[in-house]
């Protein structure tokens, strides 16, 4: 049997594109979200579907360790798990900052922590981290969330030098726009109502969640001395 595959955020968007792409693989997954019953649904065989919040480290290693105890240690870890609450700095909800930080950025420390010392003593895994394009250039009204994303292009350029030795690979995905349901977490209905709009008048929209699943499948799939250690991925109209 294939290693087992972890996926952080898998009900929806990416996380769900992914899971579709590793079970079709034959890999064995575990599956992580808040909404359970969604995962359940899919219907996948040898998956293990876990209800957890990433920034619950506890309910988090949990999962993972019971996952390993039928299908092995984790080989793959897929942080993906976020959100993209958008607003102005000047008058954004604090509340939105803390919950994009915890999710975005100590959801994804919490599950490198969880499988980084036994990648290490096996000399072999692969950690992928989600960031985004505004993890590596500011757009307005993404004051808090390039913060987030911002961190997760650092902490995992950090943690691969670190694991380097160990043959562990850390690689981070950097998506461009893609219409998931993410931009729904934003509460400002102006600021959705301009991104939208900007989508339409540009004709960006093309690329969609499985095109990443493909891209990240393409990136594991490498030798494990093989670590591409950045995927900028969007559509091409996206000029930004």
């Amino acid at each position: 049997m294939k290693p087992l595959v972890v996926i952080t955020g898998a009900s929806s968007g990416f996380g769900k594109a992914m899971a579709k792409e590793f079970h079709d693989a034959g890999y064995p997954l575990l599956l992580i979200a808040r909404r359970v019953e969604i995962l359940e649904g899919y219907g996948f065989s040898n998956t293990i579907c876990a209800k957890a919040d990433v920034t619950d480290r506890q309910a988090f290693e949990k999962a993972v360790r019971d996952a390993e105890k039928i299908y092995g240690p984790v080989d793959l870890l897929i942080n993906n798990a976020g959100v993209m609450l958008l607003g102005n700095l000047e008058n954004q909800d604090p509340e939105e900052w803390k919950r994009m930080l915890d999710i975005n950025v100590l959801g994804v420390m919490n599950g490198m922590q969880i499988v980084i010392s036994e990648m290490k003593k096996r000399q072999h895994g692969t950690i992928v981290n989600f960031s985004s394009l505004a993890g590596v250039k500011p757009f307005v009204n993404h004051a808090a969330y390039c913060a987030s994303k911002y961190a997760v292009s650092g902490l995992s350029e950090v943690s691969r030098m670190e694991l380097a030795a160990d043959n562990v690979r850390v690689m981070r995905i950097l998506p461009g726009a893609v219409n998931t349901e993410l931009l729904s977490h934003t509460t400002s209905d102006k600021i959705k109502a301009d991104y939208y709009n900007w989508l339409e008048t540009t004709g960006v929209g093309g690329i969609k969640a499985e095109d990443i699943a493909k891209t990240v499948y393409f990136a594991y799939e490498m030798p494990q001395c093989v670590n591409i250690r950045e995927i900028q991925i969007a559509d091409t109209r996206q000029d930004a």
